[in-house]
């Protein structure tokens, strides 16, 4: 049974002392760490220029050896050379798992590479990578099931959801990728995290006043849930404080 959180490393802002950001960034994953039992390290979130999650997670691993890192690997723009050197990396730091994914495009302008997320899979776990790090694929929270043939035959260890609006979208996800790990994830709801939830499409009194219940029923059923609250930290440390899951 497994409580993720999902931590986005600092924005590389040129009014900003970058160094000061990644050690206010490491003493929050160092108190979350006591609540959860596992981080997802992003990347490059809306395609915005960010300390790299290698870095990061190198830092992390030497201050907390034993909490398990998966992080997320942008293939939109990215050689597969690039590709191979950041799996490769991710194994000599000790990373637990790497989502592939497609990303955001980039924000500086940097042209898409072509990469195709399930092909990268299954080019990775051709050179026997996946023997050394579990490989994920992302999933929309309500998929066509009948056209996810292609990453279905990428053989990942599981799918990462995207952020999931009710139980029945967990139920489903649950029973149809049933010889996968199924890794919903769930955002935590507040004011401060209103943005994300429109941008989501998520009515926040409604999802409020259910997210307790949906994140316990979740966690019931997957074994697995990685939390978001991109604008909400002390908010989510709260509510952890006093939840039991």
């Amino acid at each position: 049974m497994t409580i993720r959180y999902e931590a986005n490393p600092p924005k590389i802002l040129p009014d900003v002392d970058t160094n000061e950001s990644i050690k206010k960034f490491i003493e929050r994953i160092k108190i979350i760490s006591k609540k959860c039992d596992a981080i997802h390290l992003t990347e490059n979130v809306l395609g915005y220029q960010r300390v790299s999650p290698l870095d990061v997670g190198k830092i992390i691993k030497n201050e907390i050896p034993d909490l398990p890192i998966t992080v997320s690997l942008r293939v939109r723009d990215k050689s597969e050379a690039e590709i191979f050197e950041f799996a490769e990396k991710c194994i000599e730091i000790g990373f637990a798992g790497i989502l592939i994914l497609m990303g955001d495009p980039s924000q500086t302008g940097k042209a898409d590479s072509g990469q195709i997320p399930s092909l990268t899979v299954k080019k990775l776990r051709e050179k026997s990578i996946d023997s050394k790090i579990d490989l994920y694929l992302s999933v929309s929270n309500n998929p066509n099931f009948s056209k996810l043939g292609k990453k279905i035959d990428a053989k990942p260890k599981g799918f990462m959801t995207q952020v999931i609006q009710n139980i029945q979208q967990v139920q489903a996800l649950s029973e149809n990728l049933s010889k996968f790990s199924v890794i919903p994830i769930i955002l935590f709801p507040s004011q401060k995290n209103e943005k994300s939830a429109k941008f989501l499409d998520l009515d926040l009194e409604s999802y409020s006043k259910e997210f307790e219940e949906l994140l316990k029923q979740t966690h019931k059923i997957t074994g697995d849930v990685l939390l978001t609250s991109p604008n909400d930290f002390t908010g989510l440390n709260e509510f952890l404080d006093k939840t039991t899951i």
